[in-house]
């Protein structure tokens, strides 16, 4: 039968508190939802990049020199791979090679268990003939010794005190400028840096410190090791003059601080809080963290925050001493990221928003649970804001990208981070709080350490809710637009009921099909002494189903209403005119 537009009678519910959400009904000619089992029961992205999953890198274990007189690195790259298939005779990885200005890697010999491989270093690519084809399941090691002034990925140079400093800024396909690898998210793999530096340097990185030792030379030797799988872009690598606090520990794990000494008052106020309380949140909401360490890192390779894992760098300006408001924020959405995006990883970079758009949201559910409702619906509404301003220039950008080349686009600012958020602010409302975090749980739990996609998590929360979510995903993942409305309410006193009217006003390629509340608010309950009425009446919430372009709702009432109210308690991204008529 044709879903047509009616009024479901739900239960009202306020936000943050269990409740039903906005249940939907089955799809057209279905008797009721059926979860989809996979990738492949929904459009997959397919990004540009060429993978070869038959590939697996294990290990990369990098050993790197730096030097204060050259900016130039040299590097011996031991890489631990598993074949999954026979008759495998070339490995290719990603490294940039030497450019006309001096920048970019050379490679000198790759070395195998038997001895030199012929390769080819081509295109930004290396070429590895192996020295004889693979048999299924077989690993090898190969070594590849190079050296190169990098153009980017680790930046070499003075940080705001001026002190020569080392950072690696590898987002999102940069590591190719310093390491070679399969620098791409879908093939994550454990990873070891072993840098020898002059021993003014201290170094930071992913992982576990296994060995620091001050050489004879006048350098020191630093080893970190992770030991869980990452992608390269979490690759992370810091090198300058720190002080260093270990401030507190989770499920024994430590906390650490990382800031210039100039900063390091300041820096260690700053980022006492809210990391541990963020990660309790997470660790109780989510799923097990899943590392050994958690340093919040002051930089200059980058403006804002980056995820590294294990390792957050953050900019320059990061330490103010005063736990500035924007960057406290910035270190919750940081924590958030070690789940989703570090973790839980995007396995096609068209699928980003798995990675940023969970990392913005679950900023917000944090500061609802740490610092109040009123903050987090306001902290929505600046999205809403920030969407609207985006779309109006780009009304058909998709979040899930299509075979996306160009890796400057991967991400569009509000279009990734702000509407996917808003994506999963929507989908709580639709499945209802206790399936999203059933479904957000079972997601985690299933591809912790691993690789996911959209389809993935689109049956991660069918399976938890029992409902079928095509039409909510295809509608706000894979097409452009937003919701505007135009409407109003009337009292018919005759037929005791209010009529509401609702015209969707956007472009007409994009129409949406959702659910949306209505609050009424009712005069209150009988009058008493001196006829003055009782106590007020707290809204009546009902649930219409907004299907098509227009739709007239009625809705039986047994007074005048005082005021009626389009999503009071903002679950839609959308724009409204809505008054009485």
């Amino acid at each position: 039968m044709k879903y047509a537009l009616s009024l479901l009678l739900v239960s009202s519910f306020a936000l943050g508190s269990s409740h039903d959400g906005f249940r939907q009904a089955p799809e057209p000619g279905g008797v009721g939802p059926e979860p989809s089992r996979g990738p492949s029961s929904e459009r997959m992205a397919l990004d540009t990049y060429p993978k070869n999953p038959a590939i697996d890198a294990l290990n990369y274990a990098f050993a790197l020199t730096l030097s204060d007189e050259t900016d130039m690195i040299s590097g011996e790259a031991t890489i631990d791979l598993r074949f999954l298939e026979a008759g495998i005779d070339e490995v290719r990885l990603d490294l940039i090679e030497q450019n006309a200005d001096g920048t970019g890697m050379r490679v000198e010999a790759v070395t195998g268990a038997d001895g030199p491989l012929a390769f080819d270093h081509r295109e930004d690519a290396l070429f590895i003939a192996l020295a004889s084809p693979t048999e299924a399941g077989e690993r090898r090691q190969i070594t590849v010794a190079y050296e190169g002034l990098p153009a980017t990925g680790l930046i070499i140079g003075p940080n705001k005190h001026g002190d020569r400093t080392f950072f690696s800024d590898n987002w999102p396909n940069k590591a190719r400028n310093w390491l070679p690898t399969i620098d791409h998210p879908y093939d994550k793999a454990t990873n070891e840096l072993i840098v020898t530096a002059p021993a003014h340097y201290q170094v930071i990185s992913n992982g576990l410190l296994i060995e620091e030792t001050d050489l004879l030379d006048g350098t020191r030797r630093s080893h970190w090791k992770q030991s869980v799988p990452i992608a390269t872009w979490l690759y992370a690598l810091g090198a300058a003059r720190f002080a260093v606090q270990t401030v507190d520990y989770y499920n024994g794990m430590p906390i650490q601080t990382w800031v210039y000494p100039q900063d390091r008052d300041a820096g260690f106020h700053d980022f006492a809080v809210p990391t541990k309380q963020a990660m309790e949140f997470y660790g109780d909401m989510v799923g097990p963290y899943s590392y050994e360490k958690l340093a919040n890192v002051q930089s200059n390779s980058v403006g804002g925050g980056m995820e590294a894992a294990t390792a957050i760098f953050y900019g320059d300006a990061s330490v103010t001493g005063e736990r500035d408001v924007r960057w406290r924020n910035v270190i919750i959405h940081e924590v958030a990221h070690q789940w989703f995006g570090n973790s839980v990883t995007e396995y096609d970079w068209d699928d980003v928003w798995l990675s940023e758009g969970f990392a913005t949201y679950f900023t917000l559910l944090f500061i609802e649970h740490q610092y109040g409702q009123d903050e987090f619906i306001e902290r929505l509404k600046v999205s809403r804001d920030r969407i609207r301003d985006f779309m109006l220039v780009n009304p058909d950008y998709r979040i899930v990208h299509d075979n996306l080349s160009d890796m400057g686009l991967v991400t569009s600012g509000p279009g990734t981070y702000q509407k996917g958020s808003w994506v999963l602010h929507m989908l709580r409302g639709v499945v209802g709080e206790d399936a999203f975090w059933a479904g957000i749980q079972a997601y985690y739990r299933e591809f912790r350490n691993l690789n996911a996609t959209t389809a993935d998590f689109r049956r991660a929360m069918e399976e938890a809710s029992g409902l079928d979510l095509r039409t909510f995903f295809d509608q706000w993942l894979y097409r452009g637009g937003w919701l505007e409305f135009e409407g109003g309410w009337s009292y018919d006193e005759a037929a005791g009921a209010i009529h509401i009217d609702l015209r969707q006003t956007q472009d007409e390629r994009y129409t949406f099909r959702m659910p949306a509340e209505i609050a009424i608010h009712l005069p209150p309950d009988g009058p008493i002494e001196g006829g003055v009425h009782g106590g007020v009446r707290p809204p009546r919430v009902e649930v219409i189903d907004v299907d098509g372009r227009q739709g007239r709702f009625t809705i039986p009432v047994p007074a005048e209403p005082l005021d009626v109210v389009f999503d009071p308690n903002t679950w839609l991204l959308m724009d409204a005119d809505f008054e009485r008529r």
